[in-house]
């Protein structure tokens, strides 16, 4: 498949890449050596989401780079900037997954390598997941790492899997291969790495052959209870997962979980 659109057109930003190709747009991250999920990309992928749904572009594919969809939260920032850091970052998980959750037309996840924690939530929080095949892991450890979920990641998390296996994923705090993480429902489909963004591209511009007024209608009819669930309790929810995020005991557990694996 060409990366080059009709025009030749490329949008980039400090984190992300965007392309066209047909009626599509691959948003690739390109955030540091892990595409590490900080301010600044979920800043950049918001506003990618609001300029793609002002645009004529009718499907989303998010990618990532070199071997990394992405590696889930800088957690060195978080313990390099501290508290006054986790006060703006924190409140913007659940932001920016829920602008991606809630994207009107499909968004078609190409995992091209491993999808870890924040990485993993945000495949979630698209409406399909391709993997290429390979070494890549797939999965949530954050309870390992200490921390707690923002409630919009829970949501995320539990709409994919369902309620039956919410907490053999969560408790279990790891990360699977990708034939394991499709048998949880984490992964919907895994393709050659040569194949993967052709085939996702494929499976988006299938999705967007809908007209677009009714498929956003009836995603968002899909989504509602989550969002729903969402609104009648998150904010109190997550202060309190702010406020875990802050304490000492949990920087020192996000310190141990540093120094043993990354």
């Amino acid at each position: 498949m060409g990366w080059a659109d009709d025009s030749g057109c490329i949008l980039s930003r400090m984190a992300i890449e965007t392309r066209d190709v047909a009626a599509s747009r691959i948003v690739r991250l390109r955030h540091g050596k892990a595409n590490a999920i900080d301010v600044e990309l979920f800043e950049a992928l918001m506003a990618v989401l609001e300029e793609a749904a002002n645009d004529g572009c009718r499907a989303l594919v998010l990618t990532g780079s070199n071997r990394i969809f992405s590696a889930g939260v800088d957690l060195r920032r978080v313990l390099r900037e501290g508290e006054g850091y986790l006060r703006r970052f924190v409140p913007m998980i659940g932001e920016g997954l829920q602008a991606l959750f809630s994207f009107p037309r499909p968004v078609v996840a190409a995992l091209n390598g491993h999808a870890v924690a924040g990485g993993c939530i945000m495949a979630c929080a698209c409406d399909r997941r391709i993997a290429a095949a390979g070494d890549a892991t797939v999965g949530v450890p954050e309870l390992r790492v200490g921390v707690p979920y923002p409630s919009t990641a829970l949501e995320i998390l539990r709409f994919v899997v369902g309620d039956r296996r919410l907490e053999e994923v969560v408790y279990a705090a790891g990360t699977n291969r990708l034939e394991a993480a499709r048998d949880l429902g984490l992964v919907d489909e895994i393709v050659p790495p040569e194949e993967l963004l052709d085939r996702a591209v494929a499976v988006a511009e299938r999705m967007a052959a809908v007209a677009p007024e009714t498929f956003a209608l009836t995603k968002s009819q899909i989504r509602r209870p989550v969002l729903d669930r969402l609104a009648a309790g998150a904010a109190d929810a997550d202060r309190e997962v702010e406020r875990i995020w802050r304490l000492a005991s949990t920087r020192e557990a996000i310190r141990a979980y540093v120094d043993a694996t990354l």
